[in-house]
């Protein structure tokens, strides 16, 4: 029997993995794909994107959407039966991809595929790793060595780690193949110093692309062979390490919330107000869709630390809800500490009458 090949595309949050997927469906070339979208937080916002992609060859019924979790975490009750489904249809199906949460550590969901139920009808293709350049430039996954210093100074006890960090170099570690995305952000200079980084991180081999709003040919993506399965317990994170014993995988080190409010009453000052609140609360992720006072369209508006973006994806569907959604995702303690101010302050943006003070 043939096996299916599958694809895991996996990278932090806001790396560039649907805009990558998006681009690879488009270019599919005929290829019949069926997605596999796993997200951190209640809203589904990279199904809702996919789902409209208009490729005739990736039906709508083809997209799995997994909310409310990680996929890592959630093997037994998610991912075997999602696979099972899938391959019901198996026969109109040549490939799998699946998007991992921003959040998710690739090993444990790519040793599910020896799992008996899947292992004798899938194979992992390969473990697509999206990196953003322009994050990893700036410094975004390091630790400021100087200020971990004076912090162990001023108390020797202090047991510091970083959880970003720690991610970043696990998805990394899990990785086939490489993708340094967003590289028309950054410099020569700076895409090299990136390129070094993470082939240091990697600590073997591995190829590496570089791409610009998610543009690679589908023959990069696919058809790896790499049957990572087989390979997967080489490739130990951070956490495997840590904890020999089998300590389950779980995320406290971060918190999602789902921010719902009105109509937008102007887009750009909504768009830079933002721009304040994610700096001042520490936001590592905010995505969604917004309604805009007269506008027929919704407004998709993603941002990556300071980075913010929002353009209109697509008409409102008759019956859709004309409605401002947000998920909003950072370390779990500034989250939660803040939850009642970031929900106000997305409020105030919103308001006709906060827009109206601002003119």
């Amino acid at each position: 029997m043939r096996k299916i090949p599958a694809t895991v595309v996996t990278g932090f949050l806001g790396a560039g993995k649907t805009t990558l997927i998006r681009n690879l469906l488009q270019n599919a070339e005929g290829r019949r794909i069926a997605l596999v979208i796993n997200e951190f937080g209640d809203l589904g916002v990279d199904g809702d994107i996919l789902k409209g992609c208009g490729v005739e060859t990736c039906r709508e019924e083809d997209v799995v959407e997994l909310t409310n979790g990680c996929i890592c975490c959630t093997v037994a009750d998610d991912f075997i039966p999602t696979m099972e489904k899938l391959l019901e249809h198996a026969d109109r199906l040549d490939h799998i991809v699946i998007e991992t949460s921003g959040l998710a550590l690739p090993q444990p969901l790519v040793a599910a595929f020896n799992w008996p139920e899947v292992k004798a009808r899938v194979t992992v293709d390969g473990v697509v790793t999206v990196i953003d350049a322009a994050a990893v430039a700036a410094g975004r996954f390091a630790d400021d060595e100087a200020k971990v210093q004076a912090q162990r100074e001023a108390d020797e006890s202090l047991d510091h780690d970083n959880p970003l960090e720690e991610l970043f170099e696990d998805q990394i570690r899990a990785a086939d193949l490489l993708v340094l995305s967003k590289a028309d952000l950054v410099s020569d200079e700076e895409l090299a110093r990136v390129r070094e980084e993470v082939t240091l991180v990697a600590g073997r081999k591995l190829a590496l692309v570089t791409a610009s709003q998610g543009k690679l040919p589908a023959d990069v993506l696919l058809g790896l062979a790499s049957g990572t399965e087989d390979h997967i317990h080489e490739r130990r994170s951070h956490h495997e390490i840590e904890h020999e014993g089998g300590v389950a995988h779980d995320h406290d080190d971060f918190e999602s919330l789902v921010v719902e409010t009105g109509p937008l009453a102007s887009p750009d000052r909504f768009v830079d107000g933002l721009k304040g609140l994610i700096a001042a609360h520490d936001i590592l992720r905010l995505k969604g869709f917004a309604a805009v006072e007269g506008k027929a369209a919704r407004l998709l508006v993603q941002a990556v630390g300071g980075r913010v973006e929002a353009y209109y994806d697509r008409p409102f569907a008759p019956g859709e809800a004309r409605a401002t959604r947000l998920v909003v995702i950072g370390l779990h303690d500034a989250i939660e500490e803040n939850e009642g101010a970031i929900r106000a302050a997305i409020a105030a943006l919103a308001s006709t009458e906060a827009q109206a003070a601002a003119e």
